[in-house]
């Protein structure tokens, strides 16, 4: 019997991680989900991805905090490993929190929070997850990103969220320059405006119409699924948003 990896998508238990989550169940992954304070939510999702014949489990963890970030990588990858399993394979960050507000606004916390929220737990999740995927000579790396974070333009209304977007890109392609010898990927997959968005500018789309959490999560599948060869690339969901 052939082992199976494990996959950690953080921020899962509902919504866009919600979808990733049982979109990797239905590619055979184990799947461990990360989540802050939406308990009855997650298990729904542990449940949701039992159904689909693999194993699951759930871990509360804050990801701002770099000990919990590490301490939720690590009891995924241990997860499944005395039960047949291959230890951890497949780690997408999704977590990250959103405020839009005047830059004149903004209060000192709120900058610091999308920077911690965004930026620094992928960092936390991704220094931890590394290891592991050297040692099996094999990960892929999935961060989202955020429609258009790859262009210097002014956006007073979500400017720490944009900065730490645009860090989340170059902390992928870094990765995935250095630990291509090691057969690890690191991509992005930049939303641009879902149905489970806060904000829905739907005149400004010029697909006139709101993405799907299928057609996100299927972008994030198409690098898990690609292969060593695939690495480094962002792949915007936006309709032609905020181009």
């Amino acid at each position: 019997m052939t082992a199976v990896r494990t996959a950690l998508v953080t921020g899962a238990a509902r919504g866009i991680g919600r979808g990733i989550a049982l979109g990797l169940a239905g590619l055979g992954y184990d799947v461990v989900i990360q989540y802050r304070s939406s308990e009855q939510d997650a298990a729904e999702t542990v449940r949701l991805i039992r159904e689909l014949g693999v194993r699951a489990g759930m871990l509360r963890a804050d990801l701002t905090r770099p000990d919990e970030a590490a301490g939720v990588v690590e009891a995924a990858h241990a997860a499944f490993l005395g039960d047949g399993g291959a230890g951890l394979g497949v780690l997408v960050n999704n977590v990250g929190n959103y405020v839009h507000k005047p830059l004149a606004e903004l209060e000192i916390a709120e900058w610091h929070e999308m920077f911690d929220s965004n930026l620094h737990a992928t960092y936390y999740t991704c220094r931890a997850a590394l290891p592991f995927m050297r040692a099996a000579r094999f990960g892929r790396i999935v961060n989202l990103g955020y429609a258009g974070a790859q262009h210097l333009l002014a956006r007073p209304g979500i400017l720490p969220y944009a900065i730490a977007k645009s860090g989340v890109i170059a902390l992928t392609v870094a990765i995935a320059k250095t630990e291509a010898a090691h057969g690890i990927t690191a991509n992005v997959v930049s939303p641009g405006v879902i149905e489970t968005s806060v904000s829905q500018p739907v005149r400004e789309i010029p697909a006139g119409r709101l993405g799907t959490v299928q057609e996100l999560s299927a972008e994030v599948l198409h690098f898990v699924q690609a292969s060593d060869y695939v690495t480094g690339q962002i792949t915007e969901v936006a309709g032609g948003w905020n181009l």
